[in-house]
C-alpha cells in the first residue's frame, strides 16, 4: 500500500479495492469490468477515505484525482476545481460530513454513477441522508492514472445559489449560454424515440435486459411530455404494483402515492424533459441524469435544470418493469 503523504496522510493506490470495499460496502453491487472499471471503482472508494480523514488530506487528494482542467457541479452550479475547492472549505468548516456505503456503484465504460449515504454532523446532532454523482474519468496513463474530466455533485436545487457565489466570471459565463440553450432547445420531432430522446454521452450495454430498460426509459420520457394523463395511464406498465418510490427527501412511496406526487409536481412546474446527458445501465439496474426545462405558474421565463434517478428494473415478459426507483 503506497501513502501518498504530501504534507497530510492521504491514501494514494490502486491495489486496496478490496479493503476499502469492506469499509465502503456497495450494497447493491453490478458488474465491473477490468481495466478503466476498476480504476474507477478504486478511485471512487479512495476518495471516500480521503474524504473521512478530513479537509485537508480531501485537497491534497483533490490534486491527485483532477486535472487543473477538471470542472465539477455542484447543486448544479459550474465549478473549476479551485473553485470546488474553495466551496469545499467553505462548506466543510461549518458542517462535517461523513461519507457511508454505497447504495450504487455503476461503471460503464469511462462514466460511473453512485448514489451514496451520508452523515451531516450540524449543531451536535447527525442527520442522514444520500447523495447522487455521475462523474466521466480518463485514464491518462501517468502514474497517476485514472482522473476525473467532469463530474456532477447532485442536480441543481436549492443549493444552487450558495454555491454559485463561487464561481468565476468564466465559469457564470459559461454556464449562463448553457442554461440559454437549455430553455431554447427544441425536442426533434421524430417517432424514433432515441433520436427525439438522445443520450449526450451514450455507453456501451447493449445486452437484451439492457435494450429492453433502454426502451422502458425513452418510453417513459415520451409518456412525461404527453402530460400527466398519458404519462399516468403509461405509468401501469413502467413501475410494478409494489414500487418503492423514494423521493430526495428520503420520504418512501408506493405507487398510488408517487403517481399524485407527479401529478402535483406537474401542475406546479410543467416540467418538459428534453435530453439525457448520461445513461448507465447494468445488469438489472440503471441511473439517469437528464436536462429539463420548468416553468412555474406566474413566473415570466422558464427555467433550465436537471434530475437524477436510479432504478432497479425486473423482467416483465419481453418488456421490464420498474421496481424501485430514487430520485433527486
Amino acid at each position: 500500500m503506497n501513502e501518498n503523504k504530501q504534507n497530510v496522510d492521504i491514501l494514494n493506490s490502486y491495489d486496496n479495492t478490496k479493503e476499502l470495499l469492506e469499509k465502503f460496502p456497495v450494497l447493491n453491487p453490478t458488474h465491473v469490468e477490468p481495466g478503466i472499471g476498476e480504476k474507477i471503482q478504486n478511485r471512487l472508494l479512495t476518495g471516500f477515505e480521503n474524504w473521512n480523514r478530513g479537509f485537508d488530506a480531501w485537497k491534497a487528494w483533490g490534486n491527485i484525482l483532477y486535472t487543473p482542467d477538471s470542472i465539477y457541479n455542484v447543486h448544479g452550479a459550474r465549478l473549476t476545481l479551485a473553485e470546488y475547492q474553495a466551496a469545499m472549505n467553505i462548506t466543510l468548516k461549518k458542517v462535517g460530513i461523513l461519507m457511508g456505503a454505497f447504495r450504487n456503484m455503476i461503471i460503464c465504460d469511462d462514466w460511473c454513477a453512485i448514489h451514496y449515504d451520508i452523515t451531516t454532523l450540524a449543531g451536535g446532532r447527525e442527520i442522514p441522508g444520500s447523495v447522487m454523482e455521475f462523474v466521466n474519468f480518463k485514464d491518462y496513463g501517468d502514474p497517476l492514472g485514472t482522473r476525473v474530466v467532469e463530474g456532477w455533485g447532485a442536480p441543481k436545487d436549492e443549493g444552487y445559489q450558495g454555491m454559485s457565489m463561487f464561481r468565476g466570471p468564466e465559469s457564470t459565463e459559461i454556464q449562463k449560454k448553457q442554461f440559454e440553450e437549455i430553455v431554447n432547445y427544441k425536442i426533434p420531432e421524430t417517432d424514433d424515440l432515441s433520436k427525439k430522446y438522445p443520450v449526450l454521452n451514450p455507453t456501451t450495454d447493449y445486452s437484451e435486459m439492457a435494450d429492453a430498460i433502454r426502451l422502458a426509459l425513452l418510453t417513459e420520457f415520451d409518456k412525461w411530455n404527453n402530460g400527466y394523463e398519458a404519462w399516468d395511464e403509461w405509468s401501469d406498465q413502467f413501475y410494478s404494483s409494489d414500487l418503492k418510490a423514494v423521493a430526495g427527501s428520503g420520504k418512501v412511496m408506493d405507487l398510488s402515492a408517487y403517481k399524485a406526487a407527479v401529478k402535483e409536481q406537474m401542475e406546479n412546474t410543467s416540467p418538459k424533459r428534453l435530453y439525457f446527458d448520461s445513461m448507465l445501465i447494468s445488469g438489472d439496474w440503471a441511473a439517469i441524469h437528464y436536462t429539463i426545462v420548468t416553468h412555474k405558474p406566474g413566473e415570466k421565463e422558464p427555467e433550465a435544470g436537471d434530475r437524477m434517478q436510479f432504478f432497479r428494473f425486473v423482467k416483465n415478459g419481453d418488456a421490464v418493469k420498474v421496481t424501485e426507483c430514487w430520485n433527486k
